[in-house]
């Protein structure tokens, strides 16, 4: 009998920030992938957790993820944990699981961790409707990108390293506006948490000034919505003759 993917949430700052379920799986998985098996190791120790731990991350994965699939094939019950957050978001993971689900193996994934809930909830912009971005090419198609999202009118979500930062949000200044506000959220759940509001052009000249450092989320603003351009009386009139 087949065993089970198990896709479990670690997390993004405090250790405490882990579910009662998420520690009892990693006990009982036959196998756990560690995106970093040293930072996992970290974690896992905490919680007295002595699985089997090998390593599966982006360099890797396409070589491992069909080796896996027959593992858990012949029973194998398998843990997917990434350095921080949920597997999948922006950190390996997708390949795995769309490989898994293509033969029919089954496929849990516990909810828990990810950066930018938080992130979204605390910057105070709409949270109902959002489109998440992850992070931004660095060379080809980052403009291009950035340009396409201009006129997006959800809350914007970004994944950016510290050293990038700068940079991007001048970058969507230049493409949005420099007035547009958002939000840069910088280790979440960690003792030197800090939430960073503020317009585009405000919140780059606060961190070209205080260098940033640690995990970062950007939140920006959504576009106003572009109001229906006026119909003329001819095409109301055409309108009422359909």
């Amino acid at each position: 009998m087949a065993g089970t993917l198990y896709i479990v949430p670690t997390p993004v700052g405090n250790l405490e920030d882990i579910t009662f379920r998420a520690v009892r799986v990693l006990k009982e998985a036959d196998l756990i992938l560690a995106e970093d098996t040293r930072t996992s190791s970290v974690l896992l120790n905490h919680y007295g957790i002595k699985g089997r731990l090998e390593s599966h991350h982006k360099f890797n994965e396409h070589k491992t993820a069909s080796m896996i699939k027959e593992r858990i094939l012949a029973g194998l019950n398998v843990a997917l944990v990434s350095d921080a957050g949920t597997p999948g978001i922006s950190d390996p993971g997708f390949l795995l699981v769309r490989t898994c689900v293509n033969e029919g193996i089954e496929v849990q994934t516990l909810p828990g961790a990810t950066a930018f809930v938080p992130a979204i909830v605390s910057s105070g912009f709409p949270c109902d409707k959002f489109c998440f971005e992850g992070f931004l090419p660095q060379k080809k198609g980052r403009q291009t990108r950035i340009a396409a999202l201009a006129d997006e009118s959800r809350t914007l979500i970004f994944y950016e390293s510290p050293y990038r930062l700068v940079r991007t949000l001048e970058q969507l200044a230049e493409a949005f506006g420099g007035s547009r506000g958002c939000s840069v959220a910088r280790e979440i759940s960690k003792k030197f948490e800090e939430h960073r509001r503020g317009t585009l052009l405000e919140v780059a000249e606060w961190y070209r000034e205080h260098e940033p450092k640690g995990e970062i989320v950007i939140i920006v603003e959504g576009a106003e919505p572009k109001k229906p351009a006026k119909k003329s009386y001819k095409d109301r009139e055409a309108e009422d003759l359909d």
